[in-house]
């Protein structure tokens, strides 16, 4: 399984989603300005004081065979707007986790993260064959909770005092999930959101 997760495009009609590389880091930094995300507790999203860091820690994962970030491109405008990535692989399983997703604040509720991921899980459950994809948030990120659920992902529980985020502060994580058996029902349901959108 050491070639399971392999650097890769992929593309729909206004997303693109290409490899990560240092070389993105002043347009994400861009991205992430727009709406000062770094500003929103609840998130990771890269400021100047880490983006070094926040690149250099995906790219090592990516190695290490545990994570595999992209960067996504708005098709319309070919400006970078965000970021999001596989992580938590554990090939052997054929599990992943879809996470550290974040959007320029322009760019939220435009139609561009169901197409997103869409994308992710086609290529998870299709390509790569998985059995069950995660999702994991800050319980106190409702929006995001309100996304994934309308994804068609099942809440499974809430891990209480998962994290001990920047400042001390104590984090419950909602975990969600998709299994294959219901892939072909929730990419319906994505690509019908996504006809009315486009």
């Amino acid at each position: 399984m050491d070639n399971w997760l392999q650097p890769t495009t992929l593309e729909g009609k206004r997303a693109k989603l290409i490899p990560l590389q240092k070389s993105h880091k002043t347009e994400l930094l861009q991205a992430a300005s727009d709406g000062k995300l770094w500003e929103l507790w609840f998130t990771s999203v890269p400021s100047e004081k880490n983006i070094d860091s926040y690149i250099e820690t995906a790219l090592q994962n990516q190695a290490d065979g545990t994570a595999l970030p992209f960067t996504i491109i708005d098709k319309s405008t070919n400006q970078i707007v965000g970021s999001t990535r596989y992580l938590n692989v554990e090939a052997e399983h054929r599990r992943l986790e879809i996470g550290a997703t974040w959007y320029a604040k322009s760019n939220q509720r435009s139609g561009l993260n169901v197409e997103c991921k869409h994308l992710l899980l086609q290529h998870a459950f299709e390509q790569l064959k998985c059995i069950a994809v995660e999702f994991r948030t800050h319980y106190h990120n409702l929006a995001s909770r309100t996304a994934i659920s309308k994804l068609g992902a099942k809440q499974e529980g809430i891990l209480r005092n998962h994290r001990i985020d920047s400042q001390g502060n104590y984090r419950d994580t909602v975990v969600f999930s998709i299994l294959e058996s219901e892939w072909s029902t929730v990419k319906y349901g994505l690509e019908h959101r996504l006809n009315k959108k486009y």
